[in-house]
């Protein structure tokens, strides 16, 4: 049996399912044998001459389905008919989690004391019993709201009043028709990359980045290139460089309080960005999730204020700090973008819920957003210097944001990550190795990124101190 003969059985077929069929059937004629250890995904690439993404998603479709497993630095083995397999200590989903293409979820997932890894806001931050009163306003206002739904686009009360918004703050000119509502920023990278990014196509990524956005830019088949982000931005002539040479379709930035590293790109090269994304035709993806969240500091205009063409489309994500729970974005675009964005939308859920919608639209109308945001920052910021005076002596170096979630904490020696990880989860305490956020995967990163915003004052002294502990015994 060759993989030429499978293609030609099941054209219709994704590719990668394909690849799937193949690997299944050559288990199941004991081509393979249980526990046997598959080929690597640069060799079986080679073999069936397919890219190595077509068959590392085939590896993780196949695992999620039990049908084989992994060993830590080892690779893919079949999975024994009973379901029984030789497990490793790294091979627990939790203490072994972060080394997996989903590894912040998982992370994430893990109930501890002190939650330093998830980039949430503490539910008791948030004006809980004021929704209760907008969602009985609501249903009064617009009585038959269940049983309707939203247009692909986005109810066009919100997309005008976020309009008006933008307008009114100076910040830019747009119309309702040139937003979408999504449900959370997450789903507009996806939206938007479903819309642009092609097999092959090279997307260029900060280094760190969103490890999220990174994996739905890898399962388009994108080839990732980096630039590195400091405290000072970007180094300009290496992104035109790579603008110039490799002619990536899309440049993903996150240049307001960058998840994770708290860094801000300055107003000069916002201004030079879109020049360049139109002079070597990249289109430029900002991800704004947290622009509002910032200590005393007047944050710089986002990058899509300075874009005239098609070549920037901006996101704004409410989620994180205004109601997570609503899962609200907008993504604004200029130029012929938007046809694309909706049929990608269409298929993702055909509109996100009106409900959600319009009990967003009646907080955003209220002075009582603005008031909590306020509120917001102060409580915040007091978190922040918090963890910052647990760790003044501490030998780990940082550069403190200006606003935001995170605190990207470089340590003062090679650690061996997993093993730091483990000892903090047994103590009830956890964080994201900077691996997670690394676009070339390696595991020399010194960096961990701490969160302030899900835990108190209180939990921050005493899980810092814990951690401090645990780093100290270990190293």
């Amino acid at each position: 049996m060759t993989f030429k003969t499978f293609f030609q059985s099941d054209a219709a077929a994704r590719l990668y399912e394909q690849v799937m069929d193949y690997i299944q059937v050559r288990i199941e004629r004991g081509e393979w044998k249980e526990h046997e250890k598959l080929p690597s995904v640069r060799r079986l690439s080679e073999e069936l001459g397919v890219h190595r993404l077509t068959v590392f998603r085939a590896y993780q479709e196949l695992k999620n389905k039990d049908k084989i497993y992994v060993k830590d630095k080892s690779g893919y083995y079949v999975q024994p008919a009973n379901g029984q397999k030789d497990r490793e200590p790294a091979d627990d989903p939790v203490y072994g989690s972060w080394l997996q293409a989903d590894n912040l979820a998982r992370i994430h997932a893990i109930q501890v004391d002190y939650q330093f890894s998830k980039s949430l806001i503490d539910p008791a931050l948030l004006p809980n019993r004021f929704w209760a009163e907008l969602m009985a306003n609501m249903f009064r206002e617009y009585p038959r709201l269940p049983g309707t739904y939203s247009t692909v686009q986005g109810d066009a009360e919100l997309r005008e009043e976020l309009a008006a918004h933008f307008s009114n703050t100076g910040l830019f000119h747009l119309t309702a028709d040139e937003l979408l509502i999504t449900s959370g920023g997450q789903q507009a990278i996806d939206v938007t990359a479903r819309t642009l990014i092609r097999p092959g196509d090279r997307v260029l990524v900060e280094r760190p980045a969103y490890g999220p956005a990174m994996e739905i830019f890898r399962r388009q088949g994108a080839r990732l290139l980096t630039a590195d982000i400091r405290p000072d931005g970007y180094d300009m002539e290496r992104i035109e460089q790579c603008m110039r040479t490799e002619k990536p379709r899309l440049f993903y930035i996150n240049p307001t309080f960058h998840n994770p590293t708290g860094f801000t790109v300055p107003a000069a090269q916002r201004k030079l960005l879109p020049e360049l994304a139109e002079r070597y035709g990249c289109v430029i993806l900002e991800d704004d999730s947290t622009y509002d969240i910032h200590f005393g500091y007047k944050t710089p205009p986002p990058v899509f204020t300075y874009a005239t063409t098609g070549h920037v489309i901006y996101i704004r994500s409410y989620s994180k700090y205004v109601a997570p729970g609503l899962r609200i974005a907008a993504v604004a675009c200029r130029g012929d973008h938007m046809p694309g964005l909706l049929a990608a939308k269409s298929l993702a859920d055909n509109g996100s819920p009106l409900l959600n919608q319009k009990l967003f639209l009646q907080y955003f109308r209220s002075p009582r957003m603005q008031q909590h945001l306020e509120k917001l920052c102060t409580a915040l910021q007091l978190r922040k210097e918090t963890m910052e005076r647990c760790l003044a002596d501490s030998g780990w170096t940082w550069h403190s944001p200006a606003g935001g979630l995170n605190l990207w904490v470089q340590l003062p020696r090679q650690v061996d990550m997993r093993r730091f990880l483990q000892a903090a989860l047994a103590q009830s305490v956890s964080f994201i190795p900077g691996h997670v956020f690394d676009p070339l995967a390696s595991a020399e990163n010194p960096h961990i990124r701490l969160s302030y915003p899900f835990a108190n004052e209180g939990q921050i002294r005493e899980g810092m101190q814990r951690l401090l502990t645990v780093y100290d015994s270990i190293y």
